[in-house]
Order: structure tokens, then sequence, then C-alpha cells
């Protein structure tokens, strides 16, 4: 099998990563984000906020729009905005409440609508955290790194 190879440019040479600084990331192996040239992977993304609890307990809706904040911080460090997701997946504990998550989404990510996958498992990391964000994108014109988040 062969391997596809990446353009020769100078943007695909490395991946930029970035990082939350939780303490989790080396300990679990991953980074918050990685961008190679235009394309952006931003991890699971948790409702986690300031003081590291668990954002908005009980609330779907005020869940998904921290994460969504969480998300859209990460994209500006990476030359991004929300415009540019091109696909998310929603991990959701409770698939009956999906339409609190389903109009966050909306609210967030509406006027330029993604591919989108929603899915029920049984349990996230805390116990009162609802929902985590994966998203996708395309950042046109992105060449070079923007620094750590």
């Amino acid at each position: 099998m062969t391997r596809a190879t990446p353009p020769h440019d100078a943007s695909w040479a490395e991946p930029e990563r970035v990082t939350s600084g939780a303490p989790w990331e080396s300990q679990v192996g991953y980074c918050r984000a990685i961008a190679r040239g235009p394309h952006v992977w931003i991890s699971g993304t948790a409702p986690v906020a300031l003081d590291g609890s668990t954002s908005d307990p009980g609330d779907a809706y005020g869940q998904t729009m921290r994460c969504f904040d969480i998300i859209e911080e990460t994209l500006h460090r990476l030359g991004g905005q929300l415009e540019d997701v091109v696909r998310t997946r929603l991990f959701v504990t409770d698939i009956t409440r999906w339409a609190e998550i389903g109009r966050a989404h909306a609210e967030r990510l509406g006027a330029h609508p993604p591919a989108a996958t929603m899915v029920e498992v049984r349990r996230l990391i805390a116990p009162d955290m609802l929902v985590e964000i994966e998203v996708d994108a395309y950042v046109p014109g992105r060449r070079t790194g923007h620094g750590p988040l």
C-alpha cells in the first residue's frame, strides 16, 4: 500500500499543535487541536468552566454553548472562525435532549451549516457533563501558526 504524498508546500511540512495547558493532555497524550495547512482538527471539547469545573450543570443548551466558546477560541488561535467548520460530532449522554443541544448548534453554526453527527454515549469524563463536541474545519489561506492556546 502506498502512502499519499502531501503537496510540496511548506505549510504541510509540520503540523501545528495547540494545547490548553490541561494536565490530562500529557497524561492521555493528545492536544486541544492540530492544524496542517488549511485543515484543522479540534479534539473532543467538553463544557469546562474557567475554574476547571463543569459549566452549566444540568443545562444541555448552556453546556453546548460553552463547548462552542472553547472551540471558537481555538479556531481563532489557528486563524479560523466558526464559519470555517465543515464537520461536527456531538457526543451526548441523553439523546432525548437533542433539541436543546441542536438549538445551540444551530445558533452557533446555522449560518454556515456543517456536516454533523449526534450520538448518545453512556457517559463522559465527568458525570455532570451532558455533551462533548469534536470539530473539523477548513481555513482557506491558512499557512502558518498563530501560537499556543
